[in-house]
Order: C-alpha cells, then sequence, then structure tokens
C-alpha cells in the first residue's frame, strides 16, 4: 500500500501508486468468458427479478482501504457484467441503442489505453479524421463538409443550432458567439411534434428559448407539412420574428417517417433559412435504394446530425455531425487561445522535422463543438467501415428496413393486431386490438385499449423472448419495434408477432376477469 503521507525525499523515493499498472492482459482474460457468456443470451434475463441480490453486493461504503486489483476484476465477473444491460438480445427492439459488435468493442479498449485523447502526432488522431472522410464519403457529402464527432446526437443536434443561430446572427451584422443574442428578436425554429425532444433543451441552453421551437403540423404519415410552414414563416417574418432554422426529420424516433426533405430543401434555399436534419437514427437510410429518393440532395442541407452508436454498433458515446460551413461552425464555437496549449508549442521553420508527437496538435476538432478534452471517437467508426466495409453497413440498413416491412405485413395479416403508422425505415408500431373492440373510436374504448396494450407490452418484456419499446401517436399507446440490431434475425420478426397475440390474449382475459 502507497504511503498515505509524504515526509521526506526518502519517502517519496519509495513511494508507489496503489493501482495496478501492469497485467493489462490478465485481467481482460479474466473477464472475457464472463463477457463472452454475457453475449451468447442464452439464458433468460433474471437481472430484473434478482436485483435485491445484485444490488446488495455491490452497494457499499467507500473502502478506506482497496480490496486490490483481483477482487475488483472477480466483482466484475461475478456481478456487474451477468446483470448488465441487455440491449444486444436479438429479440432487443426497444429504443434505437444497441451493444457495439466485436470488432469496434476491441477498437474501445485500444482507444481507452493508447488513445485517450484525439490530439497529438498519432494514429488515433489520424483515424478521427479519416473516420469522418469516410462517413461523409458513405453519405455521398462534399468533402468540404466539416465533421465533428460528440457524445451522442443530443449534444450533436446543440452544436448543429448553435451554427444555425450563428448564420442568422451573421445575416443581421452581428456575432452571437461574441455579443449575445440580441440581434435576433423572437426567433423561431421550425419542426413537428415528432422532433427528438432535444431539439427544445438546444433552445434553452442556446438562449433562444425553448418557447422558440415553433411545432408544424404533420400529414397522415407524421411527416412535416410544408405548405404549413411557408405559411407559418411567413407570418412570423411579417410579426418580426426571426427565423433560425428548420429542423427536418431524416427518421423520427417515434416512426421513423422521414419529412419531405427536397421539397423543405428548396423553401429554405428560397427563404435563405438554416435547414438542420436530425438524422442520428434514419440517415444512414439513404443507403436504401427503396427509399434514397426521400432524403433529396443531402449536399444541400446546411447541418446533419448521425449516430454511429445506432446503425453501425459502435460503443455507446459515439454521434457525430456534418455541418456545410465549415469556418462558419468555427466561428461559432470559437475557443481562446491558452499558454499551456497553444502557447507552448515549440516554434519551428517549414523544413524542421518533428522531434516529439507532442509539439503539434494534429488534426483539431477542440474548435468545433463544446468539448475540450475528447476521447476517441473515431476508431470505432473506422473500425467498422474497416472490417465490413460501405456494402456492409448497406446490407445492414437494408435487412433492417426489410424486417420493418416484413413486420407490418404480418401485423396486417394478424387478426388480433393493427399497424397504426406507415412504415419508412425500420421501425414498425402496431396495437393489441381484441375483437371486441375493433372499429370502436370512442374515449372509453382508447383509454381501455391504452390500459391493454401497457400490460401487453409489460408481459411481453416479462417473457424475454421480444423486447420492443411503446411511444403515444396522438391518444393511442402503440408497441413499437425498430430493428438496428445485427444480431437480429427473421426469426426473432416472427417472435414479435407471436409473443403480441399470445400475450394480448392474456392481458384481455385477465381484464375481462376483473
Amino acid at each position: 500500500m502507497a504511503n498515505a503521507a509524504i515526509n521526506n525525499a526518502d519517502d517519496l523515493r519509495t513511494a508507489e501508486d496503489d493501482a495496478a499498472i501492469d497485467g493489462l492482459s490478465s485481467a481482460v482474460q479474466s473477464l472475457l468468458p464472463a463477457l463472452e457468456r454475457f453475449t451468447r443470451f442464452d439464458q433468460p434475463e433474471r437481472t430484473a427479478s434478482e436485483r435485491a441480490v445484485w444490488s446488495a453486493q455491490l452497494d457499499e461504503p467507500l473502502p478506506k482501504q482497496g480490496a486490490g486489483a483481483d477482487a475488483v476484476l472477480k466483482t466484475l465477473s461475478d456481478v456487474v457484467i451477468p446483470h448488465g444491460l441487455r440491449i444486444g438480445s436479438p429479440g432487443f427492439s426497444g429504443w434505437i441503442a444497441t451493444m457495439p459488435t466485436m470488432i469496434p468493442a476491441a477498437a474501445h479498449l485500444a482507444s481507452a489505453i493508447a488513445g485517450p485523447l484525439i490530439v497529438g502526432v498519432q494514429s488515433f488522431n489520424l483515424l478521427e479524421a479519416l473516420a469522418l472522410r469516410w462517413l461523409a464519403e458513405l453519405l455521398n457529402l462534399p468533402a468540404s463538409y466539416q465533421g465533428l464527432f460528440t457524445s451522442g446526437g443530443a449534444v450533436a443536434n446543440l452544436i448543429c443550432l448553435g451554427a444555425a443561430r450563428q448564420h442568422a446572427a451573421e445575416q443581421r451584422g452581428s456575432d452571437p458567439a461574441l455579443h449575445g443574442i440580441a440581434s435576433l428578436p423572437n426567433p423561431r425554429i421550425y419542426t413537428t411534434s415528432q422532433v427528438h425532444h432535444s431539439i427544445y433543451r438546444a433552445g434553452g441552453v442556446l438562449g433562444l428559448g425553448r418557447q422558440a421551437v415553433v411545432t408544424i403540423p404533420t400529414d397522415e404519415a407524421l411527416r412535416m407539412d410544408v405548405a404549413a410552414l411557408r405559411r407559418q414563416i411567413a407570418q412570423d417574418r411579417a410579426a418580426g420574428c426571426t427565423p433560425i432554422a428548420v429542423v427536418a426529420n431524416a427518421g423520427t424516433t417515434n416512426t421513423g417517417a422521414i419529412d419531405p426533405l427536397p421539397e423543405i430543401i428548396a423553401l429554405c434555399r428560397e427563404q435563405d433559412i438554416w435547414l438542420h436534419a436530425d438524422g442520428a437514427y434514419g440517415l444512414f437510410g439513404v443507403l436504401d435504394p427503396a427509399i434514397a429518393h426521400l432524403y433529396g440532395d443531402l449536399s444541400m442541407i446546411d447541418s446533419m446530425v448521425i449516430d454511429p452508436h445506432k446503425w453501425l454498433a459502435t460503443s455507446m458515446g459515439c454521434g457525430g455531425l456534418f455541418v456545410r460551413d465549415a469556418q462558419l461552425l468555427a466561428r461559432a464555437f470559437r475557443l481562446e487561445e491558452a499558454g499551456y496549449v497553444e502557447g507552448s508549442l515549440p516554434i519551428y521553420t517549414a523544413d524542421t522535422p518533428l522531434t516529439s508527437q507532442l509539439d503539434d496538435f494534429g488534426y483539431m476538432f477542440q474548435g468545433f463543438g463544446i468539448e475540450h478534452t475528447l476521447p476517441s471517437r473515431g476508431v470505432e467508426v473506422w473500425a467498422v467501415l474497416k472490417e465490413i466495409g460501405a456494402d456492409g453497413i448497406k446490407a445492414r440498413v437494408c435487412r433492417h428496413n426489410a424486417y420493418a416491412r416484413y413486420l407490418a405485413e404480418r401485423i396486417q395479416e394478424t387478426p388480433e393486431l393493427e399497424l397504426v403508422a406507415p412504415v419508412t425505415l425500420s421501425t414498425c408500431c402496431f396495437r393489441y386490438v381484441p375483437e371486441a373492440l375493433r372499429s370502436r373510436t370512442d374515449q372509453a374504448t382508447i383509454q381501455q385499449l391504452n390500459t391493454l396494450n401497457r400490460s401487453v407490452l409489460g408481459r411481453m418484456r416479462a417473457r424475454g423472448r421480444s423486447l420492443p419499446s411503446a411511444t403515444v401517436l396522438g391518444s393511442a399507446f402503440v408497441i413499437r419495434s425498430c430493428f438496428i440490431n445485427p444480431r437480429t434475425t427473421l426469426a426473432d420478426i416472427e417472435a414479435v408477432v407471436e409473443e403480441a397475440v399470445a400475450c394480448g390474449a392474456e392481458a384481455w382475459a385477465a381484464m375481462n376477469n376483473n
């Protein structure tokens, strides 16, 4: 154990840290069997029912003296890993999230040790830039777009709307990053009720206000009504409001709906309003030839969000964005120089070779967003694309979209189930409707169906074979399956129907018995 107090130079000579700093191979090897067992998903999920047991094993007072590395590894293997979150299970189709496949998981471990920061002359810095370049090429974006990896779509949306704020103010001769937003009276951000809720928070954080987010009506397919958008913009301009951005959905979280992007692009170019596309989930859908036309020309969109930790199945915490005007983005998120950073760099002549990887920052990303100490995120994206290539990603997207269409067909063939929203991407929304309640639309029936389907969802999850989520569309509580999991097979799609029918019958019988 290291000495707690240092009294003289002799104490310093013999002092050692308590943490293990070698033996990485044996430490990782000791965890692998537990991780392998976890990823097989061949046992029923008992974590919820055993919560009291494993919580008691983990929830302890702060140790005064450490138990040592072996004790930590044993607890990880025996308690922590077996009771982790099973969103990588083939039957999981709930949130738009999954666990990483093996290669990006390995790359994540590599970056934690060898690339904890992306600055400096080093391989992980290069791969950050390369992965962004590959993503842009995959999406057919011009190389001039500025890319940035973030912790997720919420932060990416915030940054993109920060760029939109900068654009709107500069049109009026002001710099909001320097002077504030006084030049933006009554700001307006236009979107629909289907937008991700992080957009409202972004409006609040950016000083525009949550009330700046104006809800535009949708059509029967839950897509933005462009004619209504045009009318709202004209009305707001006449009232002295300041349009900041239109936020179009390139795949909503609720249903996977894609707003009519070609029409919105044309309107925003005509009105000179910043167009932001939230494609955190659905932007990769452009790789599916069946729906690629719905996206229009992505190079005409001012900013867009995309989350590799969704369809690319990297580790969580890997979001991303692209902004068409790199210099404007840099002005919006300018980072003042610091003496211990820029001021510490050596002064080289043009032909002088570097002598240390710390004498140059390499590709710099800190000035394009809100994070400063950036971890290596691009290495996982590079690893996925290196492993399966553009064709592999395209095949995954097409397969998952086809799963959702197939599920919709099976639902429409099943009398007890009702499809409640069109299928565009890999999301399918439905509900269980017993024969006695079909064709009834009165409020009492709606409430009864909502209660019933909440019970159906709970029963499906408890059985553990199919793990969908739910959402509310209008006044209807509906079951929602979204397929982005590389481990999901057609048998898992069939299971959704079988489980919904079985659990629906059980829930309906239980309601009537009460």
